[in-house]
């Protein structure tokens, strides 16, 4: 959607789209920080101007046009093209899709309270055509077919075309995406593999967190088998079937062996690894346009490497 940005106290966008799409939708799609709302307030006060004249929210595009989008310091950096782009692990790319090994610390996609800074914002920045891969019914996460905590690395898939989107969100939504992770857990499991079912949902006292609950919660239920157990930990590869917020984290904790370094639902340990020891290490599916079967692999990042090294 666009083709260049330039400018210091006002953002210039060149609109790349094959036009008629509203001015309002154009620009909430660019600028994560701001509302529909407040997108309409700065077009209806003349901060956001099309080919330099003032113009309707409702205004239809066309290939070419120019955008001048003035806001307040804190909203333009919301902007997602034009900030300094780190390295990215590409797995894989094609037309259709790219898989990306995502790193710690960083989110996936803005939402409130992280309007800027994420890997959405690295992606379009990177590829800004990547703005068209939006689900025919709508949606403003161009590309994001699921998603991965701040704090868990590993792997993740994003749609490059609206129909390589609609085609995986099916694959998710049948199921029939395998997704399998490296996790330390506290303790030892009284079992070597094993099943875990129990609904998820928003805790109600403490809206931050997500708990086992039947009366809110939605079905959930994660495979794990072991992989090697140390004095105080057990390594173990899981394998969800549902796709349930902190899923790995909120069952593991339920059932007394809370994820390593997990200060929302764990407890302080020593030793203590640098980081929620989660790892998104395997994914398989089916390529959107050919109908192959890929399989992703990413290996356990160093700093938890070297962390079970110093458990041996």
């Amino acid at each position: 959607m666009i083709d260049n940005l330039r400018g210091e106290a006002a953002q210039e966008l060149i609109y790349a789209g094959e036009g008629g799409e509203r001015l309002d939708t154009v620009v909430v799609h660019m600028l994560t920080s701001l509302s529909r709302t407040r997108v309409q307030t700065l077009i209806e006060r003349g901060d956001i101007l099309v080919n330099g004249h003032r113009a309707k929210a409702s205004q239809k595009l066309a290939p070419g046009d120019v955008l001048l989008v003035k806001a307040a310091p804190n909203e333009q950096a919301g902007v997602l093209i034009n900030k300094p782009v780190p390295p990215l692990d590409l797995l894989f790319e094609d037309e259709q899709i790219l898989v990306v090994n995502k790193p710690t610390g960083i989110v996936v996609h803005p939402a409130p309270g992280h309007t800027g800074g994420t890997l959405l914002d690295v992606l379009l920045a990177r590829d800004p055509t990547l703005i068209r891969a939006v689900h025919p019914d709508g949606g403003q996460r161009p590309g994001i077919v699921h998603r991965l905590d701040k704090d868990t690395s590993g792997i993740l898939i994003v749609a490059k075309t609206p129909e390589a989107l609609a085609h995986l969100a099916q694959q998710f939504q049948a199921r029939t995406v395998i997704k399998r992770y490296l996790a330390l857990v506290e303790g030892h499991l009284p079992v070597a593999e094993g099943a875990i079912e129990a609904p998820i949902g928003r805790d109600q006292r403490r809206r931050q967190r997500m708990t086992i609950t039947a009366q809110h919660g939605r079905h959930a239920h994660t495979f794990f088998w072991v992989e090697r157990e140390f004095s105080r930990f057990t390594l173990v590869r899981t394998q969800i079937v549902t796709g349930r917020t902190h899923q790995i984290r909120v069952h593991f904790a339920a059932i007394g062996h809370p994820v390593a370094g997990d200060r929302v639902y764990g407890r302080p340990q020593s030793p203590e690894p640098p980081r929620l020891f989660l790892h998104a290490a395997e994914l398989h599916l089916t390529h959107p346009a050919t109908g192959q079967k890929l399989e992703f692999r990413a290996a356990l990042p160093s700093d938890l490497e070297d962390f079970l090294k110093t458990l041996s």
